[in-house]
């Protein structure tokens, strides 16, 4: 098996507990890592024979646009997402989703949930 990593994807998106984080808005970074076969594709030079990523990119943003106050339901929505869309493709998932420069009253560089399936 081999893996496709899509890294350190930025969204500015509408997430948090409190109305004013939903409101004001922050940064976002995803990362997503598929366990894929891409011995096929690495012979015949095919997209349609592997995982098209711009597919997992578009879901992965989709899925950030929706506003939630938890990060946790983000990460378990856009996990969700993949595996109906492309987990005919994938083995296994796994994703990191982080929020930079949290408001917990200290300076904390990002918090981050990883999920894996």
């Amino acid at each position: 098996m081999s893996k496709i990593k899509l890294e350190k994807m930025r969204f500015f998106a509408h997430h948090g507990f409190f109305e004013e984080e939903r409101r004001v808005g922050a940064e976002y970074e995803v990362s997503v890592t598929l366990d894929v076969d891409i011995e096929l594709a690495g012979r015949t030079d095919d997209l349609n024979d592997t995982l098209n990523y711009q597919q997992v990119y578009d879901i992965v943003k989709q899925e950030m646009t929706e506003s939630s106050h938890l990060i946790e339901h983000v990460s378990m929505r856009i996990m969700t997402a993949l595996k109906k869309e492309v987990g005919n493709r994938v083995n296994s998932i796994w994703l990191s989703l982080s929020k930079i420069n949290p408001p917990l009253g200290g300076q904390v560089d990002r918090v981050t949930i990883e999920l894996e399936g």
